[in-house]
């Protein structure tokens, strides 16, 4: 196994007779990964394989060469974050910090200065001497999140951790994933809110049903569903005249104008040849173009092709 890398290899979890996950492989990398899927899905399950909370029935995973069967050197290396909230009674965001620290052997000096760094990363530093039980339900995901940083480990598994942040909190953690990631740890992040998947991550792992139902970039991931058309809006003002042009390529399916008087929404099948061909036809038409864009290379709608529940942009 690889000292750079997740790998799980024919991993299946069963509870009972009711399966969790069902003979997943994966290869993670470095970076933004995000594990998305209804609730349900095996979400849960799989960060716990990954964390060591669960041991698999069978296969096999390693966590950059680690056993999750050995907590003492997994809990080194990984931090995770729950979706539940559970506190020591009496703890303040200082103390349950450095009982954190404590636990992996650092002195109480070096201990402090830690803990208000992470504070002060997470935005809490006001609140460092307030009992935990008095936080909001954002503050709460913000200390739950330094806890996971405390030791300062390669890689982040994060279950739900924009739940409860207001926008600018959203966006506030969301800038401090990116600056974890691109110093090159392993940030694992879940999410049934597929639009915040767009917005966070560098790739995706999609689960249905307990199985893995596509990995990798968006973009490569959306070029593999060969049997549905790509989509790309076009807000023009002319939208009619582009229209026209397109059903006239070959390999365009589908030229839709919408409400609002301004777009028109083509489906084909080759997204590179259409590209090619509507310099020539905006020229030709005299249109004037505000944009042309993707209409479904979102997680949310290819999430859908890939369990055969398609949404349509409007």
């Amino acid at each position: 196994m690889t000292l750079d890398a997740i790998t799980l290899r024919d991993v299946s979890k069963f509870y009972g007779e009711v399966l969790g996950v069902n003979r997943i492989t994966l290869d993670l990398k470095p970076g933004l990964t995000g594990l998305v899927g209804p609730n349900g899905s095996g979400k849960s399950t799989l960060m716990h394989l990954l964390t060591g909370l669960l041991r698999p029935t069978r296969g096999e995973i390693s966590v950059l060469g680690v056993n999750p069967g050995d907590p003492e050197r997994l809990f080194r290396i990984v931090g995770y974050c729950t979706q539940y909230d559970s506190f020591p009674s009496g703890a303040t965001g200082l103390s349950f910090l450095r009982h954190a620290l404590a636990l992996h052997g650092v002195p109480a000096g070096e201990a402090d200065r830690r803990c208000f760094e992470l504070l002060q990363q997470v935005g809490l530093a006001d609140a460092a001497r307030r009992r935990i039980a008095g936080y909001s339900k954002g503050m709460r995901q913000r200390i739950k999140l330094a806890h996971a940083l405390s030791h300062a480990p390669r890689v982040l598994v994060l279950d739900e951790p924009l739940n409860g942040l207001d926008p600018m909190g959203r966006a506030e953690m969301i800038r401090l994933f990116k600056e974890l990631a691109a110093e090159g740890r392993f940030v694992i992040v879940s999410s049934h809110i597929l639009h915040e998947v767009d917005a966070i991550c560098d790739a995706v792992v999609m689960v249905h049903g307990g199985s893995v139902v596509a990995e990798g970039q968006i973009r490569a991931v959306r070029g593999e569903i060969t049997s549905q058309p790509i989509q790309v809006l076009v807000r023009c003002d002319r939208p009619r005249a582009i229209a026209a042009a397109a059903l006239a390529l070959d390999h365009v399916v589908e030229a839709k104008l919408l409400d609002d008087g301004a777009s028109v929404l083509v489906r084909t099948r080759d997204a590179d040849a259409f590209y090619a061909s509507l310099t020539g036809i905006v020229i030709a038409s005299g249109t004037a173009v505000e944009s042309v864009l993707p209409a479904d290379e979102s997680v949310d709608a290819v999430y859908g092709y890939l369990i055969g529940q398609p949404g349509v942009p409007t």
